[in-house]
């Protein structure tokens, strides 16, 4: 598992609490612990990730 880490520089605390939190959601952890807080059949797993599609073409659909 790969840990973030974030330097802490003049002691701005705050500062560097935003870039970790920034580091850990582009890593995609909370994404992970959503997915695996339930498990979910294969069908539904198929049936959502077809959803996810037709949304993603109907949104970056160009007439």
């Amino acid at each position: 598992m790969n840990s973030n880490k974030v330097i802490v520089k003049d002691g701005d605390i705050d500062k560097a609490i935003r870039r970790f939190k920034v580091a850990v959601a582009r890593s995609g952890v909370p994404s992970e612990l959503k997915k695996r807080k339930h498990y979910e059949k294969p069908g539904v797993k198929r049936r959502e990730e077809k959803k996810k599609n037709i949304r993603n073409s109907r949104k970056h659909r160009s007439y």
